[in-house]
């Protein structure tokens, strides 16, 4: 492994994080400043996504914005993966179409869930990664990989699967600290006697002629969980990567078990130099789940009145989630809900700007994602933007390092400079007093998707268009 790939040699710009590895709040250094890079665990699609599925989509959100900032958008890359290739998959595909093959099945179930996924967090303004890799695209790199890591010693083939040995891995449970004599089996993990320990992990598994599988030394199969992640990541970002992240439950074994094949496989010390992990999510009080009646899916909030008797915006939803530290445990409630859009009421439209956000909001998103503190100075800059124009656009600069504004809306197939020509062709027809033909111009540029506000200039009192690719 070469210095280049491990070495934190990029310049620190005041951005601290809490790191799971060590479990501290280290300064943070990319491996390299032009290309900053973030990896983070995406939704199984075989269901629509759970409200507790939306906080890692929008914390991680937030600090892809973020990272932006400071280093440009164009050097940073942010992969977050689908898992299409999972027995729950094959188990709903059976359920809603048993009258399909089952490939045919397992296609219209990922597409439906995937699509759904997509529709829901654009809802809560959440950036497209750079790359959206699914597991189903990279089946010849993890049958690779697993033939690595048997070469080196650490996996064996037995009772019709390959696994992990852990116990070939000195320092397997790194980033849980457990101890390998202490583990139990985590989730997906059966313990069965073909293991030669109970924690060693299905990298491949065998597949009969009614489930899905693909052609590989050890007999046509399907891929355990883990291995995915390791290669996905690998593949769009390299063999040692800044940061990775997803939900708390993430920790064991799944992320544990990527370092351990991805350290194996590549020889390599560590698979990510920085990992971070949002709290978990409870709703009302309690533990969401279907038996307690409390589990609701992101596109339940948005589309139906099935939580507290009516529709939640998303701009709402994502404002709840960021008034709690992304590390801490979030009670998802109405009242919490009303809390955020009554806020959110208060303040102005944000408008499209090139400006940069105030420092008073960029300075506690630097100290670990503190988005609670800087929604409140959010909060004060939004107060003095509807009084003072002057500063409307640091306030929207400043709303969309968090998500809550249209700045990053997408400009691609807008032409900005003839979009530019109509407002002012407006203008002059508004100082004409050719309402019509004002009209008539506005109306155009709406059925584009473009949104003209009208303000007046705090020193001249003249009329001021800004426009806005609608949301």
């Amino acid at each position: 492994m070469s210095a280049a790939e491990t070495e934190k040699s990029g310049t620190f710009k005041g951005l601290k994080l809490t790191n799971t590895l060590t479990r501290a709040k280290e300064d943070f250094r990319a491996i390299d400043d032009e290309n900053v890079r973030l990896y983070v665990c995406g939704p199984t699609v075989y269901d629509y996504a759970h409200i507790g599925n939306a906080r890692p989509a929008i914390v991680f959100d937030v600090l892809f914005r973020l990272l932006r900032q400071l280093y440009g958008a164009d050097h940073v890359t942010y992969a977050r993966n689908i898992t299409d290739v999972d027995d729950k998959i094959n188990a709903r595909a059976l359920r809603d179409h048993p009258a399909l093959p089952l490939n045919e099945a397992i296609a219209l179930v990922t597409k439906k869930t995937a699509d759904q996924y997509h529709k829901d967090i654009k809802a809560l303004a959440v950036l497209e990664p750079t790359f959206e890799p699914r597991a189903t695209q990279h089946i010849d790199g993890m049958v690779e990989m697993i033939a690595t890591l048997i070469e080196k010693g650490h996996a064996y083939a037995a009772g019709g699967e390959v696994l992990f040995d852990t116990a070939s891995m000195p320092d397997y449970g790194g980033l849980s600290k457990r101890k390998l004599d202490e583990q139990l089996a985590g989730a997906r993990i059966a313990v069965d006697e073909h293991k030669k320990n109970p924690g060693d992990f299905v990298l491949w598994k065998l597949s009969s002629d009614e489930e899905p599988g693909w052609e590989s030394p050890w007999g046509r199969g399907r891929p355990g969980w883990h291995i995915e992640c390791s290669v996905m990541s690998a593949h769009h970002l390299g063999k040692v990567f800044d940061i990775h992240g997803g939900g708390l439950d993430l920790i064991f074994p799944h992320h544990e078990n990527e370092i351990a094949q991805s350290c194996c496989a590549n020889d390599t010390t560590t698979m990510a130099n920085y990992w971070m992990h949002n709290g978990f999510l409870q709703v009302e009080g309690r533990k969401m789940s279907k038996s307690e009646g409390n589990f609701f899916t992101i596109q339940e909030l948005l589309e139906t009145e099935s939580f507290g008797g009516r529709k939640w915006p998303g701009e709402v939803l994502r404002m709840a989630m960021l008034m709690t530290n992304y590390r801490e445990p979030i009670d998802f409630s109405q009242r919490k809900l009303e809390e955020a859009e009554n806020l959110l009421a208060r303040w102005p439209d944000p408008v499209a700007t090139d400006a940069a956000p105030a420092a008073e909001v960029l300075e506690p998103m630097l100290d670990d994602l503190n988005t609670s503190a800087a929604i409140q100075a959010l909060h004060a800059l939004a107060v003095e933007a509807a009084k003072d124009p002057a500063k409307l656009e640091t306030y929207s600069a400043s709303a969309a390092l968090l998500g809550l504004g249209p700045v990053q809306a997408d400009l691609s197939g807008i032409d900005e400079t003839a979009v530019q020509a109509a407002i002012d062709q407006r203008l002059e027809a508004l100082k004409a007093k050719n309402w019509s033909e004002a009209d008539e111009i506005r109306n155009e540029l709406t059925s584009q998707g473009i949104l003209l506000k009208d303000s007046k200039d705090s020193a001249t009192g003249e009329r001021v268009t800004t426009w806005e690719v609608k949301r």
